[in-house]
């Protein structure tokens, strides 16, 4: 069964790693002292009939018909807390306490995707600042 298991980590319930916030299933993990991020089944296709109105309409407004750019984000944990990696800031956006997060791995990757999107474009995310500070025109 797609996403049950991560290099030697049996993943036995969605919230394994919220409830486990060390994380060191894998013989890696224990190795080099962190939990890895990445913790699914890459091979997993983002199911489109899970997606959230928001992801809806940004693809409707930018007249895509796919998210193949977001396919490989997906909820991770930082700490044992819900969080989406941002490759833009090298960093993990962790998701707020008040966002009940739901029972499918699928849509969470799903709020994860709507979560990096509104944080990339708020004025909140560090590349906002250095563009103001840096930029000629």
């Amino acid at each position: 069964m797609a996403g049950t298991q991560y290099r030697g980590s049996e993943i036995t319930d969605v919230d394994q790693f919220v409830k486990d916030s060390a994380g060191l299933g894998s013989e890696r993990e224990k190795e080099i002292g962190q939990h890895i991020g990445y913790r699914y089944d890459v091979n997993l296709v983002p199911d489109y009939e899970r997606l959230t109105p928001y992801l809806k309409e940004y693809m409707e407004v930018m007249g895509w018909d796919d998210l193949n750019w977001l396919e490989d984000i997906h909820m991770g944990y930082e700490d044992g807390k819900p969080a989406v990696f941002d490759r833009n800031i090298n960093g993990w956006v962790r998701v707020p306490d008040s966002i009940k997060l739901p029972d499918n791995q699928q849509d969470r990757d799903m709020i994860a995707r709507e979560m990096l999107l509104k944080f990339q474009m708020s004025d909140r995310h560090p590349l906002v600042t250095l563009r103001k500070a840096y930029m000629k025109f």
